[in-house]
């Protein structure tokens, strides 16, 4: 059977016209396409360029400069995260300016120590790093290694620097309220009552109470970085042995007591709020003057800005208005139930801080030249530390320049490190 011979199908035939709307069509369609790449490019450049102006440019902007080194805005967000815990947002915006300034101390201790011809290795930095219960990150590595470096400081400069004997007095001491409690005291010990058993009980300072009055054998320095005054220690060394003092007057000692006069201008019992005025002074003696002043008609808010020791006095001693709680139990016993507008006796409240207060001093001996104890010389060795650290700030060939960090950028850097950004 013969095969069919195969046909060969007839290829079309264009005419012109049906040609020129094909090629049209064809730039057409690569215009579109072209405009479509072009509209991809923009947006995606667009998306760069806002990304690059609103998170690389600020991220890698230098905001902090110590000398030649620079610190760039991701750094500092880091650091915000290092000193902040995970903390609020309420939290950090009370940190930022404290970071800045941690950030600044860390580089200036690093420089300086290196000055000195002290230095820790990343090595070293990293091993410490990873002997913390859970290891830290790497954000920790310059807070870990200002850290080695203060220990090598204290080790293999300061220790050099402090002596290994000195002059010193052993004394007792007591701190008392003010001077009428202290003539009063005074007075109980000319009569026979025992020091320790005195300021055991009564002393307004921690080692002094704890220790019964009995501070011990130190020299002039180490007493003054014990105590944080000098006003016991200039005492001691220029006074015989087994005197006791007259009151001694100190005005930037610290102690744990003040004694409050409130009046409650409003209260919304309902809310649990009161709106108050109040006036925190350092004793009840003073306490009790200043409640005569006001009683005879002198205006709140100027002894309250004059005389009062509680921060938020500052506009009159106008507190606004404040939750139960806030202020302590004794305070809130009185504004929770005194009518309106009386005002209070002194309230004695153990949780503030005041100034000021009244010491008796006794030395019990002395010695020209006896050696220090291991606790003193490394409280002086950390007394040096903290002044040559001090020193490297009032240095005026160190530059430090933080002025790009406004408020504005450090809000910026607050949300970002509270978002984990």
């Amino acid at each position: 059977m013969a095969k069919k011979k195969k046909v060969e199908k007839p290829r079309p035939e264009f005419t012109k016209r049906q040609l020129s709307r094909w090629q049209q069509q064809k730039k057409r369609q690569r215009l579109i396409q072209g405009i479509g790449i072009c509209i991809v490019v923009v947006v995606l450049g667009l998306v760069g360029v806002g990304w690059y102006v609103n998170q690389y440019q600020p991220l890698h902007q230098a905001v902090i400069k110590v000398n030649d080194t620079k610190f760039d805005m991701n750094y500092y967000i880091k650091m915000l995260r290092v000193y902040g815990g995970g903390q609020s947002s309420y939290y950090m915006y009370g940190i930022v300016d404290g970071v800045v300034k941690n950030i600044e101390q860390n580089e200036l201790v690093r420089q300086g120590a290196l000055g000195l011809g002290v230095s820790v290795s990343s090595a070293e930095v990293e091993e410490k790093l990873k002997s913390h219960d859970p290891p830290l990150s790497d954000d920790y590595r310059d807070v870990v290694r200002v850290e080695l470096l203060a220990d090598r400081l204290l080790e293999e400069y300061f220790d050099q620097e402090v002596p290994v004997s000195a002059e010193q007095r052993h004394m007792m001491a007591m701190l008392l309220e003010d001077g009428s409690q202290a003539t009063e005291v005074r007075a109980g010990l000319d009569s026979g009552e025992d020091f320790g058993n005195l300021a055991g009980e009564l002393s307004l300072e921690s080692l002094s109470k704890s220790e019964g009055g009995d501070l011990g054998w130190h020299p002039e320095d180490a007493l003054a970085e014990l105590l944080a005054t000098s006003v016991p220690g200039d005492y001691a060394f220029n006074s015989g042995v087994g005197v006791l003092s007259q009151p001694v007057y100190d005005e930037t000692v610290t102690k744990e007591v003040g004694y409050w006069l409130v009046e409650v201008l409003e209260r919304d019992d309902d809310a649990g709020t009161a709106h108050i005025q109040a006036i925190l002074l350092g004793s009840e003696q003073q306490a009790q003057a200043v409640r005569v002043r006001l009683e005879a008609g002198e205006d709140f808010a100027t002894l309250a800005d004059e005389l009062s020791q509680y921060g938020a006095s500052g506009s009159g001693g106008d507190l606004g208005w404040v939750a139960n709680g806030m202020l302590g139990s004794a305070v809130d016993d009185f504004i929770f139930s005194a009518e309106l507008e009386t005002l209070s006796e002194p309230i004695r409240d153990d949780t503030v801080t005041t100034t000021g207060g009244c010491w008796l001093l006794k030395v019990l001996d002395e010695d020209g030249n006896r050696e220090l104890s291991e606790e003193d010389r490394d409280l002086l060795k950390t007394a040096a530390l903290n002044d040559w650290v001090a020193s490297l700030w009032e240095d005026p060939e160190n530059e430090i320049d933080d002025s790009y960090l406004d408020d504005e950028k450090k809000l910026w850097a607050v949300e970002k490190a509270v978002g984990g950004w």
